[in-house]
């Protein structure tokens, strides 16, 4: 069975993994998600993320997630572009996740990175997901 949209599947899983309380979440690997995965570290939200191999030509990424006094610090992980909608912003028109105290990751043309980031840079792009 194929997946249609590993990238939702990613969060679910990592929403999944968060509410129980697991320390790491292992699921198949791509080069988005890595991405994606450096994108959360390096705002804070996830501790770390490795790629393993797991068999002749398959990989898994295992996201090792982050808690703060026994609650997870990724409060809500909500897939905003879908495979059925995809939601493009332009510089101007990105949006903004709780008044800046959150981010939304995008896919732009010189890469994955966040909200403010894009602006910094001047670029718009897809809107994949709303981190807080």
């Amino acid at each position: 069975m194929s997946m249609t949209d590993p990238i939702a599947d990613m969060f679910v899983r990592i929403r999944n993994a968060a509410a129980v309380g697991k320390p790491t979440v292992k699921m198949p690997s791509s080069k988005i998600k890595v991405a994606i995965a450096k994108v959360l570290q390096d705002e804070g939200y996830i501790l770390g993320s490795r790629v393993t191999e797991a068999g002749p030509g398959k990989s898994e990424l295992e996201i090792e997630l982050k808690y703060y006094e026994g609650k997870p610090v990724i409060e809500q992980l909500k897939r905003f572009s879908r495979s059925g909608l995809r939601q493009y912003r332009g510089k101007d028109d990105l949006p903004k996740v709780l008044g800046g105290l959150g981010v939304a990751i995008i896919s732009t043309s010189k890469g994955i990175m966040t909200d403010a980031q894009a602006r910094q840079q001047g670029v718009g792009g897809e809107v994949l997901c709303f981190v807080a």
